[in-house]
């Protein structure tokens, strides 16, 4: 290996989580903050948390309940067009 090029490996480092767990591990880092750790990580705790700083989780939902409202309409429309030419089917004949 060569000499000089590596960064220096610290033995002891505490990594902070935003949940407020704190831990020791080893790194090239000094000190390490992470969003999310094993203490509050959803597969982990077997709990849903949704870490979301911006509203990103609150616009899909409400997209996708548009969306819904939105198809649920068209079919609607759709089902009672075709009851409409159904009629002038039956009227016709």
């Amino acid at each position: 290996m060569k000499t000089g090029i590596h960064p220096t490996y610290h033995a002891q480092i505490t990594v902070t989580c935003s949940c407020g767990n704190s831990f020791e591990t080893g790194s090239t880092a000094e000190k390490l903050a992470v969003e999310v750790c094993s203490a509050c990580h959803p597969f982990y705790t077997g709990k849903q948390k949704i870490v979301d700083a911006q509203g990103r989780v609150d616009k899909f939902r409400q997209r996708q309940i548009e969306s819904k409202t939105l198809q649920e309409t068209a079919s609607q429309k759709k089902s009672k067009k075709s009851e409409k030419k159904a009629d002038e089917v039956r009227i016709s004949k």
